[in-house]
């Protein structure tokens, strides 16, 4: 008897114990199971299980601070990853996967702090759970239906950095943290100059002696900054030149509100303009102005003659874009452009050495669904399963026809038209969010940033129909993410605001 009110009175206390230090309870038994661990790899002298283990190590520090891991994601993923495949392209395939794991190491360790502090989710927008729901029938119906190859690889693909996500919308970060890291953003604008003068200065006459050796090159495309670019094949120069307009979209919203300078506004501005004429800058022509109408739409009412003005400096800006495309990169006319860009686009060619482009694509899809296949209708194919570089099942179906060649043409094929509804609802949910904020002005910051996130939305909801990169393309993907989980930590900052008013 007293035996056993000894062990209950143990059992409370540990669990007491379990409920105030559980997560660096879990990290100390870790650390010293690990410790017998790795005692034993080194005496085994084997270099890659002494790799293992080093990669375990780092993993659980990741995984005990949550801020160094944020850090490590922005750093390597926006100003490393990306450059790395110019010098050392094998090298950089294995260094993404690095980030990728520290992306889901960052999500699992914020999960486990929401799951053993449930208040830490209090204040939660819509589009939070609606991107956890995603991740969940992503998840779920890749399991269902996809081979465990496909299921693995289109996770990593998927959603590698979500960690960024969840850990600001979930982990307590201070405004000081977030002040950091939009420092950190203004370098990533000043360093995409330099750059893409040593992209288009050195390797573009590089690439113009070798395009016929290589069919398909375009020399102009390795400008692309440090979102990604190799020697010899493509470049993510629209993702450059996409993120360069978010910002200067950012720069708009906090220079209204007066929370930046004349002198660096002018100074960021120049930065983020200049490569945008240095490369193939055709996307620009329809993202700056979808960027300036959601900035200054609003404005027309109540200060029509700023808004004007305003949209007036982005149509020159716009044209200017557009010459530079059409007389320094391709040395076309206009009408020849038009031609061939709705060739490729939406007429009968297809796009790069695919049978498909990004409007057939969709069409092809639609045609493929009846009534003999609902399930892949509302459900798709499985996580994975259109992607054409790793040989997916739809992808070997349909071999050279390039259905994975958008975002939604991917979407589509494998989560169907239920996933791809979710997927959008995430971006309508955060929009809507981010609009909402700047209404109800609860700080010149809050209402600055909110407007930045919603113009920056208004070019996701795009990219899913122009691009795969919001699916596979790492830099771009953590700046998507981050924007998610920023406007997530900004919703409780509001709300917190809303609360002590």
């Amino acid at each position: 008897m007293i035996f056993s009110q000894q062990l209950q009175a143990g059992a409370g206390s540990a669990l007491v114990f379990f409920e105030r230090y559980g997560v660096e309870a879990l990290i100390i038994l870790g650390a010293l199971g690990a410790a017998v661990v790795f005692g034993v790899v080194a005496s085994t002298g084997n270099l890659l299980l002494a790799g293992l283990a080093a990669g375990m190590i780092v993993g659980l520090l990741a995984f005990a601070n949550a801020a160094i891991t944020l850090w490590l994601i922005l750093f390597l993923g926006l100003f490393v990853a990306g450059l790395a495949p110019i010098w050392a392209e094998g090298l950089s395939k294995k260094a993404v996967w690095g980030i990728s794991v520290l992306g889901l190491i960052l999500f699992l360790s914020a999960a486990s702090r929401r799951l053993l502090n449930p208040g830490s989710a209090e204040k939660q927008p819509l589009f939070i759970w609606l991107a956890l729901v995603f991740v969940g029938y992503a998840l779920l119906n890749g399991a269902a239906q996809s081979t465990l190859f496909e299921l693995a690889s289109g996770f990593k693909r998927y959603f590698q950095v979500m960690g960024v996500c969840f850990a600001l919308a979930w982990l307590s970060f201070s405004r000081a943290d977030m002040d950091r890291w939009v420092r950190l953003f203004a370098a990533l604008v000043i360093v995409q100059l330099p750059f893409a003068l040593y992209e288009l200065l050195k390797l573009v006459p590089v690439r113009e002696s070798l395009q016929y050796a290589y069919p398909g090159m375009i020399p102009i495309d390795v400008v692309a900054g440090t979102f990604g670019a190799t020697r010899y094949a493509g470049g993510a120069n629209a993702e450059m030149a996409s993120f360069l307009v978010i910002a200067l979209g950012f720069l708009l919203a906090r220079r209204s509100e007066k929370l930046i300078s004349p002198r660096h506004f002018a100074v960021l501005g120049l930065f983020a303009l200049t490569p945008l004429f240095l490369g193939e800058t055709k996307v620009v022509v329809i993202f700056l102005p979808v960027m300036f109408v959601t900035l200054y739409g609003r404005e027309l009412l109540r200060k029509p003659h700023l808004a004007v003005l305003a949209l007036i400096v982005g149509a020159l800006l716009t044209l200017g874009a557009a010459y530079a495309y059409l007389q320094l990169v391709k040395a076309q006319s206009l009408s020849e452009m038009l031609s061939d860009t709705m060739a490729y686009n939406m007429g009968d060619k297809g796009y790069g050495g695919y049978y498909l482009n990004r409007l057939t694509g969709l069409l092809f899809w639609f045609h493929q669904q009846g009534l003999h296949d609902p399930v892949s209708f509302f459900f798709g194919c499985g996580i994975g399963s259109a992607h054409d570089a790793t040989g997916g099942t739809i992808a070997l179906r349909y071999p050279g026809f390039g259905v994975s060649l958008t975002a939604l043409s991917s979407l589509l094929w494998e989560q169907g038209l239920l996933g791809s509804l979710l997927f959008y609802g995430v971006l309508v949910s955060a929009w809507l969010t981010a609009g909402r904020m700047r209404a109800a002005r609860f700080g010149r910051r809050i209402m600055a940033d909110a407007a930045g996130i919603q113009a920056a939305l208004s070019l996701c909801m795009i990219y899913p129909v122009y691009r795969s990169t919001l699916l596979e393309g790492l830099p771009f993907q953590i700046l998507f993410w981050g924007m998610l989980g920023y406007l997530a930590w900004l919703y409780r900052e509001s709300r917190r605001t809303e609360e002590a008013a």
